[in-house]
């Protein structure tokens, strides 16, 4: 009775379900170490594309977590973590050590000030998991600043573009004034297509398959100027979130004030980065 009690015992724990997500979290961080390894070795595209490759596996970690139902707020720090390594620390390295490291003090000055614009991003991220009140459901098809993984790539702009034989986007003056900007991007207020809860109309169901396969065609025949193309979209996309925000928010307050709003206009479209 003892042993099988003991044996019962010893099957208890976590299933191989669980613990996926948390190892491409993993995957993630080591891509992104891996970026770090190859900027010290000079290998600057290698390390962009470790970053790439690292906010592919941070897509898809929390993705994985909510249809497997195994979300979990380990998985939600060791998410964070990476996210802060991934998509602060290592893109910040790479660019000093490709262009800023030209500038002295003032180019490390200016490396500095990303990853703690990444750092209080996600602290902020963090904590607004624990407010107990909870937000309108259309809200989430928002975030609040631009996030890491997004603000890592806009700031990689400037090196991807120089890897097409274009020389001044690489000077330290551009990717310094690029780096502040994104870091101010990622610490604002300002709302931006989380690209969760999206839904798109039935009649552009194949026109949007269309431009998913022209935007990957250029992606694949000239991924530099491909990528760079596709950060200049989203920021292009900034002001028009913003816009859709503040419609959303007054729609909201209408209906908080008691007016009579159509069903159509009420119709409101994971918290994890």
């Amino acid at each position: 009775m003892d042993s099988d009690f003991r044996t019962r015992r010893g099957l208890r724990g976590f299933s191989v379900n669980r613990l996926i997500p948390n190892v491409l979290t993993l995957a993630a961080l080591c891509s992104g170490l891996t970026a770090i390894r190859f900027a010290l070795q000079g290998e600057f595209k290698l390390a962009v594309i470790a970053i790439i490759v690292a906010a592919i596996f941070d897509a898809l970690d929390g993705r994985v977590a909510r249809r497997l139902g195994v979300t979990s707020r380990f998985g939600a720090e060791l998410d964070s973590l990476s996210d802060f390594l991934c998509f602060g620390v290592a893109p910040a390295l790479v660019l000093y050590l490709a262009s800023l490291k030209e500038g002295g003090a003032l180019g490390w000055v200016v490396t500095l000030m990303f990853p703690i614009c990444s750092a209080l991003r996600l602290a902020r991220f963090n904590t607004g998991l624990l407010v107990d009140a909870p937000f309108p459901a259309w809200t989430g098809s928002y975030f609040t600043g631009v996030p890491a993984p997004a603000g890592a790539l806009l700031a990689l702009i400037p090196l991807m573009v120089s890897f097409e034989g274009v020389v001044w986007p690489r000077h330290a003056l551009v990717v310094g004034a690029t780096l502040l900007v994104v870091g101010g991007l990622m610490v604002s207020r300002l709302p931006t297509f989380s690209f969760k809860k999206g839904r798109v109309p039935r009649h552009l169901v194949l026109p949007s398959l269309l431009g998913a396969a022209l935007v990957m065609g250029v992606v694949v025949s000239a991924p530099w100027i491909g990528l760079s193309l596709l950060g200049l979209v989203y920021v292009c996309l900034i002001p028009y979130s913003w816009i859709a925000y503040q419609r959303q928010a007054s729609r909201e307050r209408g209906l908080a004030n008691g007016e009579v709003v159509s069903l159509r206009s009420a119709d409101l479209g994971s918290t994890r980065e």
